[in-house]
């Protein structure tokens, strides 16, 4: 920034004004503004025997003290020792977290929630907090509270306050994903066209089960009672909605009553359901196409098991003519390939379950997308030859292993059955373990082929096989939720504590979703969060702090959300000012 005297001629006569000349970061091009208007020359004329000599040397001043405001001089006392319980660093780069979370007005929508509530703590300052340090520093409420001082935020409210909120937090949890998909349509675009669905599950290291956390498949197979969580996920890999099931839910159980909210509750007209064949249950597709063979309410794209599909099915997959290249041209005979691909509408029978509990048979048209690819078909041999192995070392010694421990070997082992008390391996000399390798060779013939059934019977083969790639995005939705926001396991036992717990997670995960999008998709979560925590200073002298890292990915934030981050000093009140602004929408 600079001032400058500008002198102009009018038809009254010289005319003179004082500028102020900046760098503009928005419009990225240098400003000139209006500052101050000295007037005509034969009027300044009156008071001043030379008034351009007199302004030019007042502007040389007004530099000369712009220059000296960005300067300070410290003395250092090298023999200073730092006095106890001493704490003077802090992180700044929580302001991109506030930027999105003010974007979303999610401040305005927890202190409108609390507005009539007995309680006098914070909930907005609470959900701040929790947000900004599962983000930045993943670990239990209380340990989110002795963090708190990292950052220049006042949050005047104490632990006890945080666990109560929780209660608060999971009464309108619903509506909190209501209002944040509202907010995302409105301010970033949303397209829920496509809606891709998943479950996982978190784990609690207790030994007791209860009416939620139940025993059930764990996705790294441990013995510990579970949570199943369900999310959708709109077209773009933002999530959209999460629902809690008891741990012993199958995933296709999930599929309906999430469906049916998002349907309800975020009204986004008809949908293409994207999931993995957990979710492909004649009864999920009865329910998608509105119960008739000739309706199309809403769509899917839903993965099918070959090995487990009818024989009509592997014949199909097994039979080399229709197949072409990834292009669309017919395979060269003799010539070796890596990937291939060929559809076809076929007429299904499925099984629905009606009300009453019966079985009734219905007829649907589908389209069959099946594919073969070469790294999958290595992944799956690599994968069953080492399942092989282990079902070789059970037949063994079958005392080593138990129900939890053999994985998917039993598949490769006739005879095996289990204690219902302990769950070991039975040994009956009457029905000996044995290696069955007609099954081993059956599942061999399928390795790298790969089946999607969908509704949309016109959409191409190549546009099925790229909408349901997009799957991957919610399984790393999943993998942020857990390895960057650590979402298992819970440390609240308390079924609301739970809720607010994952509430937590998911709108740190839309959050980093969004800071994502901001920026191209150019950087992991990993990536993002590293720099953010990254982003911190110490407090060098009064008020002044001293940062110590700046990078590509820092450089990016501070173009996406406006903030500079390039700065090697600041002082206390221009940190201010970069707060405030994050929290301006």
């Amino acid at each position: 920034m600079a001032y400058r005297l500008d002198i102009k001629e009018k038809k009254k006569g010289t005319y003179m004004i004082i500028e102020n000349k900046y760098w503009d970061k928005k419009k990225k091009a240098s400003v000139t503004e209006h500052y101050k208007t000295l007037g005509y020359l034969h009027e300044l004329q009156k008071g001043h025997l030379d008034p351009i000599a007199h302004f030019r040397k007042v502007v040389e001043q007004m530099n000369e003290a712009q220059k000296a405001q960005s300067k300070l001089t410290v003395t250092i006392n090298m023999s200073e020792e730092l006095p106890q319980d001493t704490h003077s660093r802090f992180n700044l780069g929580y302001a991109v977290v506030l930027k999105i979370y003010h974007e979303l007005e999610l401040d305005r929508f927890f202190n409108n929630k609390a507005r009539h509530e007995p309680f006098k703590y914070n909930t907005n300052s609470i959900m701040t907090l929790l947000v900004i340090t599962r983000i930045l520093h993943p670990a239990s409420k209380k340990s989110s509270y002795e963090y708190r001082d990292m950052f220049f935020e006042r949050f005047d409210f104490e632990l006890y306050d945080v666990y109560r909120a929780l209660s608060h937090f999971s009464k309108i949890g619903v509506q909190c994903q209501q209002f944040l998909s509202s907010q995302i349509f409105s301010k970033y675009g949303r397209n829920t066209s496509l809606m891709y669905f998943d479950v996982t599950n978190i784990y609690f290291e207790i030994d007791t089960a209860d009416n939620l956390r139940k025993r059930g498949k764990e996705k790294n197979n441990r013995p510990d009672p579970i949570v199943q969580i369900a999310l959708a996920m709109d077209a773009d890999g933002i999530p959209l909605y999460y629902k809690q099931f008891p741990g012993n839910t199958h995933d296709s159980k999930t599929f309906i009553p999430v469906f049916n909210e998002v349907c309800v509750k975020f009204t986004p007209g008809r949908v293409i359901a994207v999931a993995d064949m957990g979710c492909t249950s004649a009864d999920n597709i009865y329910y998608l196409k509105g119960g008739d063979r000739d309706k199309r309410k809403n769509g899917y794209v839903f993965s099918f098991s070959v090995r487990k599909g009818s024989d009509a099915l592997k014949q199909y997959v097994l039979n080399e003519d229709g197949y072409t290249d990834k292009d669309g041209k017919p395979l060269e005979e003799g010539k070796g390939y890596d990937y291939k691909i060929k559809s076809r509408i076929e007429v299904r029978q499925i099984k629905i379950t009606m009300k009453s509990g019966s079985k009734k048979t219905m007829l649907i048209d589908e389209k069959q997308v099946v594919s073969w690819s070469k790294k999958y078909a290595l992944k799956a041999q690599a994968e069953r030859e080492e399942c092989i192995q282990r079902a070789h070392e059970i037949i063994a010694d079958p005392k080593k292993y138990n129900k939890d421990t053999v994985h998917g070997s039993a598949a490769y082992i006739k005879n095996i059955a289990y204690s219902k008390k302990t769950g070991d391996i039975i040994e009956d000399i009457a029905k000996k373990l044995e290696f069955d390798k007609e099954k081993a060779d059956e599942d061999a013939k399928y390795d790298g082929y790969y089946c999607i059934i969908t509704s949309e019977l016109d959409m191409p083969a190549q546009r099925v096989t790229e909408i349901y790639s997009g799957l991957s995005d919610i399984e790393d939705n999943f993998k942020v939720a857990k390895s960057n926001l650590d979402i298992r396991p819970v440390y609240v036992s308390r079924e609301e504590r739970i809720d607010a717990h994952i509430l937590t997670c998911f709108i740190s995960l839309v959050i980093i979703r969004l800071i994502q999008k901001k920026t191209g998709y150019r950087f992991t979560p990993q990536q993002i969060t590293a720099c953010l925590n990254n982003i911190s200073c110490s407090l060098e002298y009064e008020n002044t702090y001293l940062f110590d890292y700046r990078s590509i990915i820092s450089d990016e934030f501070s173009k996406a959300f406006d903030i500079d981050f390039s700065k090697k000093r600041l002082p206390l009140n221009k940190i201010k000012n970069i707060l405030a602004n994050s929290k301006t929408t």
